[in-house]
């Protein structure tokens, strides 16, 4: 990896492995890119009609219908046409009620997962188990969403699919945890309704699914160590037709008046869409949202001061980090496991939050540094609270 700039070595029994750079980067430099190993749009957001290819994430929907759609104004007329980022011509259609786009072209996820995954015909999906699998996820998880069992099924039919089932399951073995660590990520994941909610999951995973090159995962507790590995290193994934139409036209080479015009277009877009138009009322989506699992970017550790960020430039699931500071050979690569609001909060909170939904004690810098601040304001434990009463 030295001619990448990057390499991975291991650190210690407690932080395992880490993404080291070995060469100077400066602030804005690509990192890596990455596809995902798997990777699939929430259900949640499939089910409010958030048209995303169903192997890279891409959208499906052109700018203008997107907005139409998320507003209620069917009557809505986007300036810029030129900007908009969907080509309908690569829209591929769909296979057995799942959509996909030309560029990702559909034989690829055939390949890797689909052949196992089809439910065929459209009478057939509404009693597959995967289709009452899905089904009962979603009364599990209502939004917002950061996960899917969806991706556990894609890890199971990518191994059973593979030339090499045993080197896939390496490939996925993302990290290694105590029993008691792995049924306390899962009890986070799936709520007060563990013991069952588990069980059944597990069970419709058996009759969909099941082939002895995977018996492992589908036993009690190997299932358990999925869902684990998943709650912890899924890497949310999110795509939108109109951000990219604003980048796009932000690009655009305009007048003053032109531009603040255009300006004021896209605040006011923005504010029936958040406000008066239909994001409010579906589980205030914006964005097809989704998760992927990143070979690379999940041995990339925490730091309450990241040095890098996950981005998606691509309007795609592939993943770029980038450099956020100047970073020197031999340093390693950080990302931020925490957003950027609760990284501004105390010591004590990120610590808790750390603590509850990753198993560890962050030693960063900037924790080593605050490690006498006092444990947290009056003001987070008033939002501590309010979230505990929500949850």
């Amino acid at each position: 990896m030295d001619a990448k700039g990057f390499e991975v070595r291991f650190i210690s029994e407690l932080k395992g492995r880490g993404v080291f750079a070995n060469k100077s980067f400066k602030s804005g430099d690509t990192i890596f890119e990455e596809l995902p190993v798997v990777c699939c749009q929430f259900s949640w957001n499939i089910a409010y009609k958030y048209a995303a290819c169903n192997f890279c994430m891409r959208p499906l929907e052109t700018t203008q219908d997107n907005v139409r759609r998320l507003s209620g104004q069917k009557a809505l007329v986007l300036p810029y046409p030129e900007c908009c980022p969907t080509d309908s011509s690569s829209h591929a259609g769909q296979t057995d009620g799942l959509e996909y786009c030309l560029e990702s072209v559909p034989d690829a996820a055939w390949r890797q997962f689909h052949q196992t995954l089809c439910v065929g015909t459209e009478a057939d999906c509404q009693s597959h188990p995967l289709q009452r699998l899905d089904e009962a996820w979603r009364q599990m998880h209502f939004p917002p969403e950061t996960a899917s069992v969806m991706l556990i099924a894609q890890m199971i039919a990518t191994v059973r699919q593979a030339e090499d089932p045993e080197a896939a399951i390496n490939i996925l073995s993302f990290c290694h945890r105590s029993r008691s660590e792995e049924q306390q990520l899962a009890h986070k994941l799936l709520g007060d309704q563990f013991t069952s909610q588990v069980d059944l999951l597990r069970q419709l995973l058996i009759e969909a699914l099941y082939a002895d090159c995977v018996q492992q995962w589908l036993t009690p507790d190997g299932f358990v160590s999925l869902l684990a590995l998943v709650g912890t290193n899924a890497q949310g994934v999110g795509t939108s037709p109109l951000s990219m139409w604003v980048s796009r036209v932000a690009a655009l080479p305009l007048c003053p008046e032109d531009r603040a015009n255009i300006d004021t277009f896209i605040d006011g877009l923005y504010d029936t869409l958040h406000e008066e138009g239909g994001v409010a009322e579906v589980g205030q989506f914006l964005n097809n949202e989704g998760a992927g699992l990143y070979a690379l970017q999940s041995r990339c550790n925490h730091s309450c001061r990241p040095n890098v960020e996950v981005t998606f430039p691509h309007n795609s699931s592939r993943l770029v980090v980038v450099a956020t500071q100047d970073i020197l050979p031999g340093e390693e690569v950080c990302i931020s496991y925490l957003d950027e609001c609760v990284l501004a909060r105390s010591r004590h909170s990120r610590h808790r939050l750390l603590r509850e939904n990753y198993l560890f004690v962050c030693t960063c810098p900037k924790c080593e540094l605050e490690a006498g601040d006092p444990d947290e304001t009056s003001e987070e434990s008033d939002n501590d609270s309010n979230s505990s009463e929500q949850d």
